[in-house]
């Protein structure tokens, strides 16, 4: 499991750099935390499925990009 979650968090930051977002750009959408969002791309945390749902489309890729 922590391979997945090192690799959900890595495409994450990835994509999220991309686009030019900031971890807050993304908390703020999510209504979480920006160390939430820290620790999930660090792999410290496990998002849920909604969660990761949610990320994908604050980030506007499809849920299976950030698991690839």
């Amino acid at each position: 499991m922590d391979k997945i979650s090192a690799q959900f968090g890595k495409n994450m930051k990835r994509i999220r750099a991309k686009k030019e977002m900031s971890q807050g750009d993304i908390a703020r959408a999510l209504e979480v935390d920006r160390g939430y969002i820290s620790n999930i791309e660090n792999g410290k945390k496990n998002p849920t499925l909604a969660t990761a749902a949610k990320i994908a489309n604050a980030l506007g890729v499809s849920p299976d990009e950030l698991l690839k």
